[in-house]
């Protein structure tokens, strides 16, 4: 048995190939991750015990340490397994201990593992093993005569035929446990099995949406995630029936190799002697119904989760855009969630977020208290000296943007700026407990509109307040798995509320809570101790709070931003580095205070004359490069986009128009842009640019501000077709999103109405099967 020491060192060195690093910088890592360290903590502060790994890399070595400790834990299961059933023999332990996946050491743990009774184990208590034996092994037997001897009522074998089933059920369950034919078959299905989709009939109707893939088909190995995910959302709401074809069952495909196949490793062929057309069903059973079967399901399976890995990647990088989106800073905002009926709800917030006031106005059908609501916010803005006002993309958006318009062109208001935010989880948070906790005494619906103030003040600090799948800026995020998915939002999160940092005096408990080494209770406690004893002056008085050690103080501190007493608290130096700044003043021989901002003095030092054995170089560089800049922002800056007036509603598109719009959403096939219309236009990968584009974030990421063309409207489907091309290249007629070489799939005969071929199933003239077997199998 591999030992736990041999064990990590076999991960150690998988992980340090995979990723393309020296095995000692993984080693280093996985002690500080098994030492409670944080990524973002390890990224930034330990970079000399790491090599410098970036967050990527050290979030990715997480995430295969996570899996391969979860195989060795399996293969150390099987191996334990096997052995107490006494038979683990030496090439099995090698070939299990060689397993590289989770798939491999489930293919040989199979014949070992306990199941159901099946046929083939009930034909083997009946004892017809031998019988099925001697019949492989010496093909020239004849079937009914041997299986006459093994007639038995009593067993449930009365006639030759049960006879003769039960031993074929034993030869094809051993054949179908082969890891190594099950492997083999495996990759020729993933290399070219196709996936067909067909309408249920009687949804054609109810299911329109999804009428692309009414009668498609495509390879499974080239699928797209997202049309991948879409098949299944149809097959899930009862739309569209998949079927996973088989290479050698396409038009004009060779027939019969799955059967070849498993003859070929059974070392059989087809002779015409009289035990052959036994075996050769034999063959077909294995191959046609135990093995394929269960790789059909598997394949899906697999199909699926590459397709959820790929979605779950393109929303955690929206997410990530989302959350370091440009704040607005320090300004008044009014908030407004617009509505008809029920009134629009109005919050004010102030410089540091608070709530100052709330009111609600009724400018729309069927009150339409036009007049009275334009004396209402002119009254708040006044009152609270507004700097910006923050409208709702959601219901009657358009509308209160009119409002807001003319309120902000009176005399003495028209240094009030306004813009059109997205609410995605605005009302989530508004019923959620944290939300009850801050505002225990205010109406829900007002909250909403609280929300939407904070998100231009901070995108970063409120929108951690939402459960980020409430925030919908993914593909198919309720298809994929909500573990993973919620696993993977949680570390963008993470990430990017390290990457700022946090003021410690300011910050909820939600934004603090997701700083490294702070759980939600270590939060609490921190905002407690601050409203018990006023705002932090240090650092130091951090570790006063309750149960805030050592390990939360290493881990965090770096993190959180303190404006007091020494002028490095409010920098992302960390407190265990001040001795290193202290080297640096003394090597100037100025005054912190006139050293920090100093970036002529300070890109004249070496840094390589401040290390020791503890700092090198790269935090060192680190260290000047925050003295430069201390507490600078990583996001980028702020700015509104101007949606066109008279555009209001889908209808008022036109092939032509010109807009200017807010990206709301990117997936692999292209970018959601948000034109003022209450539905979100799509620029296709192909209308993101002139030149080819692979991965539409290279172009564009949520929040961006862009210019676009109309270039279709469908009102019925409510969709909306953009480019962001320039109009010399749509004149040019350039492709822009194919690559020259670029060829559409296709099959031997026709077209599906998806854009690929249909593969047509092979049929085989019943009764002909013997005949169809000798010919294949014999060769």
């Amino acid at each position: 048995m591999m030992d736990k020491a041999a064990s990590q060192e076999n991960i150690t060195h998988r992980i340090a190939e995979e990723l393309g690093v020296r095995p000692a910088q993984v080693n280093a890592t996985v002690k500080l991750l098994d030492d409670g360290a944080t990524v973002p903590f390890i990224a930034r502060y330990r970079k000399e015990v790491t090599g410098s790994l970036d967050d990527t890399q050290l979030r990715e070595l997480e995430q295969r340490l996570g899996y391969l400790r979860e195989l060795e834990e399996r293969r150390a299961t099987i191996l334990e397994s096997i052995a107490e059933q006494e038979k683990l023999t030496p090439e099995l332990e090698k070939a299990i201990k060689a397993a590289e996946n989770k798939t491999r050491l489930e293919d040989l743990y199979l014949p070992y593992k306990k199941k159901r009774r099946t046929k083939g184990q009930m034909a083997i208590e009946a004892g017809l093993e031998p019988l099925a034996d001697q019949l492989f092994e010496d093909p020239s037997q004849n079937p009914e005569a041997l299986a006459a001897d093994y007639v038995d009522a009593d067993s449930g074998y009365g006639d030759t035929a049960k006879v003769l089933e039960g031993a074929r059920a034993i030869l094809s369950e051993r054949w179908a446990e082969d890891a190594e034919l099950v492997g083999r078959i495996r990759e020729w299905m993933q290399k070219g099995a196709w996936i067909e989709s067909r309408v249920v009939e009687e949804k054609r109707q109810e299911g329109s949406k999804f009428r692309d893939y009414f009668e498609h088909a495509e390879p499974l190995a080239k699928i797209p995630s997202h049309r991948f995910l879409a098949l299944l959302r149809g097959r899930n709401e009862g739309i569209l029936r998949l079927d996973i074809v088989a290479p050698d069952q396409l038009e004009n495909a060779e027939p019969a190799q799955i059967e070849a196949m498993v003859a070929r490793h059974l070392g059989w062929s087809h002779q015409n002697r009289a035990a052959d057309d036994f075996l050769a069903d034999a063959v077909r059973f294995t191959g046609r119904i135990k093995i394929l079967v269960r790789l059909e399901t598997e394949l899906t399976s697999w199909i699926r989760e590459q397709a959820e890995e790929e979605a779950i990647q393109v929303f955690a990088g929206n997410m990530r855009d989302l959350l370091l989106a440009a704040p607005a800073g320090e300004k008044t905002v009014l908030g407004l969630d617009p509505g008809l009926r029920t009134g629009s709800k109005v919050a004010v917030v102030d410089t540091t977020g608070k709530l100052v006031e709330t009111a609600t106005i009724y400018p729309h059908a069927p009150q339409k208290q036009w007049q009275q609501s334009l004396a209402a916010l002119r009254t708040l803005v006044e009152r609270h000296g507004v700097n910006l006002i923050a409208i709702g993309n959601g219901t009657a958006s358009r509308e209160t943007e009119k409002l807001i318009k003319e309120l902000t062109q009176e005399k003495g208001l028209r240094g009030v700026e306004y813009l059109v935010v997205s609410e995605a989880g605005a009302s989530v948070y508004s019923a959620s407990e944290a939300a009850a906790k801050e505002f225990p005494n205010l109406d829900v619906s007002l909250r909403g509109a609280v929300s939407i103030a904070r998100r231009v003040q901070d995108p970063l600090a409120e929108l951690v307040k939402i459960e980020p799948k409430s925030i919908g800026v993914g593909q198919y995020q309720h298809d994929v798995s909500q573990v993973k998915l919620g696993r993977s939002l949680e570390a963008v999160v993470e990430d990017c509320v390290n990457a700022v940092g946090v003021d410690a005096n300011t910050a909820s408990a939600a934004l603090l809570s997701r700083v490294s080494g702070l759980s939600q209770a270590l939060a609490e406690n921190l905002v407690r101790h601050r409203d018990e004893n006023g705002p932090f002056s240090s650092r130091k008085q951090l570790k006063k709070i309750y149960r805030f050690g050592d390990k939360a103080f290493e881990q965090a501190a770096g993190f959180l931003r303190i404006r007091g007493d020494h002028p490095l608290d409010a920098s992302s130096v960390h407190p265990e580095a001040y001795p290193v700044v202290e080297k640096i003043r003394d090597k100037t021989g100025r005054e912190l205070s006139q050293l920090i901002g100093d970036e002529k003095q300070l890109k004249k030092l070496d840094p390589q004359d401040f290390t020791d054995e503890r700092f090198g170089v790269p935090t060192v560089e680190d260290i000047l490069k925050e003295l430069e800049k201390p507490g600078r922002d990583p996001r980028p800056e702020f700015r509104t986009v101007q949606y066109r007036e008279g555009v209001e509603k889908i209808s008022d598109l036109e092939a032509g128009m010109k807009l200017e719009g807010v990206v709301t959403n990117v997936t692999n096939f292209g970018a959601f842009v948000d034109v003022g219309v209450h539905q979100d236009g799509l620029v296709h990968i192909s209308q993101l640019a002139d030149k080819f584009v692979k991965d539409p974030r290279d172009v564009v990421k949520p929040g961006d501000i862009v210019s676009v063309r109309v270039m279709e409207v469908d009102v019925d489907r409510k969709r909306i077709g953009l480019s962001m091309r320039s109009d010399a290249a749509a004149e040019a007629g350039k492709p822009g999103g194919a690559p020259k070489h670029a060829k559409p799939d296709k099959t031997a005969k026709g077209k599906g109405k998806g854009g690929g071929g249909k593969p047509a199933r092979q049929k085989e003239p019943e009764g002909a099967l013997a005949m169809a077997l000798k010919e294949k199998l014999g060769k």
